[in-house]
């Protein structure tokens, strides 16, 4: 598969809606859902599913799921790990957590964090735990989030513009565009959704009165966009834009990637999925430096010195063709993967 801008597009919305606004209703097709269970674990491939629990890996260790959403990769792990093992969830929120907390209910393995993947350091720590066999993300927006127009993420669902991540706490996008000036605007607009015509767009978010409707949003972006490409709403990028800001989605990755290299134990795996070009950057720049041992401050030295390699050569994974049938919004995913080496972490190196 190649590997390029256009396939790396955030999943787009179904047109079919929902007659309910209750989140939990929705449904989400984890995505590379066999391949990144497998990846955390550290196998080929994961037994054949039946009733059977001599068919399950049976592993022990603790692992983290950073991103637990509506749990469909934390079930699927859960089923291949002994009794004696952890599996600790994280997820910004409200109603995934809500979700995952009914999960630790029935299942005394699973311990459930409210709260970014960024925390993941101090939050473990807090548990008293200071290195993992595995870690999983699955990066950015899920499909309940989207479907529920209340959420404020979709452009072709009426709601408020408010598209956090997590409802109880920071500001919402319309208490953002009140106060932000036109430049600083298009500025969010050109660097979290690669929108060509952010300026353009931007003037004319800014003329609007209010910013109470997420359909009165779009249309008025859409109305503004000189280009539009088939297939794509002209409010795709802007909405994204936004919605990356707003939740600092970008700095948390980063975070959670730096804090991935001392969090895992010699032979522990990585295995996040992204769906845009601005998260499959990082995770690909970040692997390979950290696999190669070969740092940008090194770059203009005559004789660079030996750094340590973290990971081993990380590996790439795309869905298939019948995952993409089935779950068009799989279409966009790639999962990265790679194993932690058995080198003591010196953050010096990084700075």
């Amino acid at each position: 598969m190649v590997e390029n801008d256009s396939a790396n597009q955030p999943p787009q919305e179904s047109v079919t809606d929902k007659n309910t606004s209750d989140e939990l209703s929705f449904v989400h097709d984890a995505v590379l859902l066999q391949e990144t269970v497998a990846a955390v674990l550290g196998v080929k491939s994961l037994p054949k599913q039946t009733d059977d629990r001599q068919n399950s890996l049976q592993m022990s260790g603790i692992y983290v799921d950073a991103t637990f959403g509506r749990g469909g990769h934390s079930r699927l792990l859960l089923s291949q790990l002994a009794d004696d093992a952890t599996l600790i969830v994280f997820d910004k929120d409200p109603t995934a957590i809500s979700v995952a907390r009914e999960l630790a209910n029935t299942d005394s393995r699973v311990k459930v964090v409210h709260d970014s993947f960024a925390t993941l350091t101090d939050s473990l720590a807090a548990m008293g735990i200071m290195q993992v066999d595995g870690l999983m993300a699955d990066l950015g927006i899920s499909s309940p989030q989207i479907d529920d127009g209340s959420r404020g993420f979709s452009f072709m669902r009426d709601g408020a513009v408010d598209m956090r991540m997590d409802t109880s706490r920071g500001q919402s996008v319309a208490e953002w565009l009140e106060k932000v000036d036109d430049e600083t605007l298009a500025n969010v607009l050109y660097e979290f959704g690669e929108e060509r015509h952010s300026r353009r767009i931007a003037r004319a978010i800014k003329q609007m009165e209010s910013y109470d409707s997420t359909l009165a949003l779009a249309e008025v972006i859409k109305v503004a966009h000189p280009n539009w490409q088939r297939g794509k709403h002209p409010a795709t990028q802007s909405f994204q834009a936004m919605r990356i800001f707003i939740n600092n989605e970008l700095g948390d990755v980063d975070d959670f990637l730096e804090q991935s290299i001392p969090i895992l134990k010699a032979g522990g795996q990585l295995a996040v999925i992204s769906f845009h070009s601005l998260e499959d950057r990082r995770i690909k720049q970040f692997l390979q430096r950290h696999s190669k041992g070969q740092y940008p401050e090194d770059e203009n030295l005559p004789m660079p010195p030996k750094r340590p390699r973290y990971f081993s050569k990380p590996k790439r994974v795309g869905p298939s063709k019948a995952e993409t049938s089935q779950n068009p919004r799989a279409r966009s995913a790639w999962l990265r993967m790679a194993t932690r080496t058995d080198t003591d972490y010196l953050p010096s190196v990084e700075q």
